[in-house]
Parts: C-alpha cells; sequence; structure tokens
C-alpha cells in the first residue's frame, strides 16, 4: 500500500467556497437522463447567476459533446469546482491523506489510516461548515441507513450539513475485500436536492 499525505490547506480553501453558498436550490437541475449542450448550458447559467464562480472557457472550437452532463468552474479562491444537476464536488489532488494500491493484506493498514485522519478532516469541515447535522461511522449497528437509506454504504465514517437545497457530506471510503478496493481517502461533496 502507498500513501499520500498532505496539508489540507486545498481542502480548506474548497470548503470555504462551499460555505457561501447560503442556498442551492437555484443550482439545481432536473432529475432526468438527458445531456448534451443545451444541458450543460442551462448547469452553466444556474451556477453563474448564483456563485461568483467561473465556468471553464470553451477553447476555440471545442464543442459540448452530446453526453456530457456537467462542467468545471473556477472559484475565486482557484479552486477547481466540477458541477452536475444533482452534485457538486471539488477537486483537490494535493490536499489530505489518501492510500493507493492497497492489496488484500492492506486494508487493516488502511482503515487505521482513514481512522487517523478522520478527525483533522471532521475539525476543518466544522470549523467550514458548522456542528454536522449527522456523524457517525460503521462501527455503529445500522450505519448504512441511519442517516437516510444508502447514505453510509459502502462508507467507513460520514458527516452531513444540511443547507437549503442540498446536504454537504464529509465520508471516507470503506476498505472492502471483495470487490478489493484499491484507493482510500477522506473526501466531501454537495448533494444538490
Amino acid at each position: 500500500m502507498k500513501t499520500q499525505d498532505r496539508s489540507l490547506d486545498e481542502d480548506s480553501l474548497a470548503m470555504a467556497d462551499l460555505a457561501e453558498i447560503t442556498d442551492w436550490t437555484p443550482i439545481a437541475g432536473p432529475d432526468d437522463d438527458e445531456s448534451g449542450e443545451a444541458v450543460v448550458r442551462a448547469l452553466v447559467h444556474r451556477v453563474m447567476a448564483s456563485t461568483p464562480w467561473k465556468p471553464w472557457p470553451l477553447e476555440p472550437g471545442e464543442t459540448i459533446d452530446d453526453e456530457m452532463v456537467s462542467w468545471g468552474f473556477t472559484t475565486g479562491r482557484g479552486i477547481t469546482m466540477v458541477v452536475f444537476a444533482g452534485l457538486a464536488f471539488s477537486d483537490c489532488p494535493d490536499s489530505g491523506w489518501s492510500a493507493y494500491d492497497i492489496g488484500p493484506d492492506d486494508l487493516k493498514a488502511a482503515e487505521a489510516g482513514l481512522d487517523e485522519r478522520w478527525p483533522d478532516h471532521l475539525a476543518l469541515a466544522t470549523q467550514h461548515w458548522g456542528v454536522p447535522d449527522y456523524v457517525n461511522d460503521d462501527s455503529a449497528d445500522g450505519f448504512d441507513d441511519e442517516w437516510e437509506p444508502g447514505a453510509g454504504a459502502g462508507r467507513r465514517h460520514l458527516a452531513v450539513w444540511v443547507r437549503p437545497g442540498a446536504q454537504y457530506r464529509l465520508y471516507s471510503t470503506r476498505p472492502s475485500s471483495d470487490p478489493l478496493t484499491t484507493a482510500v481517502g477522506v473526501n466531501y461533496a454537495v448533494y444538490i436536492d
């Protein structure tokens, strides 16, 4: 198993960006299987109307693929955000702890690494988002469905902050032997209603 352990500086910037959005309702899109240019352009307009984030520009001659359903944005803090009709997350590859190239004999070490780093991630999220509405881990009976059906499935830790039109979720991946989990870390995303 290999690990990456970096500062949480980028995550702190991203969490601050997310904290500034007080209502996600205007950003939410139709919950359907539509894709393509019209869907992406509508998404970009919703995000631009509700945030100061700048959409990634199209290069000369570049078009929006018929299968596209999301778009990237750059925040004023220089963080990349990827937004879908029902989900938003930051792209901060140089922040936090992760383990990868996990083999069958590494699962306990991966769990220990997550357990050791989780408090720092939770403290940072609490600093930006306040006290969570829910926090627990997979040692609790019924954890997979405790917050809502399936919210804890595949998670080792889960914290949730409820906001108008969305839930902020901080979570870690639960290492598994079948199928083998090859990478874990602590992540967060906005689940837009």
